[in-house]
């Protein structure tokens, strides 16, 4: 299944639910529409280059953030995000390491540290593929890593989300904690690129 055609028959299961819903009575088409609004109000990848940024400059903060992300991140007024209460996982990345995550049953994801996920990270492709073949399919991102970097490749699950925490680039030793946040992307909290 593509990931257009598996987003199509998604888009139609959501719509059945909430015309189901609103048909029954138990929820207002509106207040439905308000849920959603709030949950996604403030999801966004600069959460999580916020949260990188600390960790880079705090290093008391980027342990307390290894040890124990969903507390280290709600101290910066954050969360995992999702309905339900999640555990938040960050693996970083060194020299000798790196990390990716995925999904390999559906699509669970920190929605709220990385906003809406990309349609790539929900394809039966990329799922499959990135825990078989990780290097590769890193090198199709664009991110060529030495032949001796080990990868690992975190699967999150409905309570465990994970985020990795990438690497400071060199020379950015005279920047701030807001120039530095600006120069993390989503991907690089996904593992699919460097930062």
């Amino acid at each position: 299944m593509t990931g257009t055609h598996s987003d199509a028959l998604i888009s139609r299961r959501v719509r059945r639910l909430e015309t189901l819903l609103e048909e029954r009575g138990l929820v207002a088409g509106a207040a439905l529409d308000e849920a959603l609004d709030a949950f996604l109000s403030g999801a966004s990848p600069a959460n999580g280059a916020r949260v990188t940024a600390r960790a880079w400059v705090d290093a008391d903060f980027r342990a307390r953030l290894l040890a124990d992300g969903t507390a280290a991140v709600a101290e910066l007024g954050l969360s995992s995000g999702g309905v339900q209460p999640q555990r938040l996982h960050v693996v970083e990345n060194t020299e000798r390491t790196h990390n990716v995550i995925v999904c390999t049953l559906c699509s669970c994801y920190p929605i709220r540290l990385l906003g809406p996920s990309p349609s790539w990270y929900k394809s039966e492709a990329y799922r499959s593929r990135v825990v078989r073949e990780p290097r590769a399919v890193l090198e199709e991102f664009g991110l060529r890593l030495p032949s001796d970097t080990e990868i690992t490749v975190w699967d999150s699950t409905a309570e465990t989300r994970y985020m990795v925490l990438p690497r400071r680039p060199a020379g950015t030793e005279s920047l701030t904690e807001p120039e530095l946040a600006a120069l993390v992307t989503r991907n690089a909290l996904i593992g699919t690129a460097a930062v």
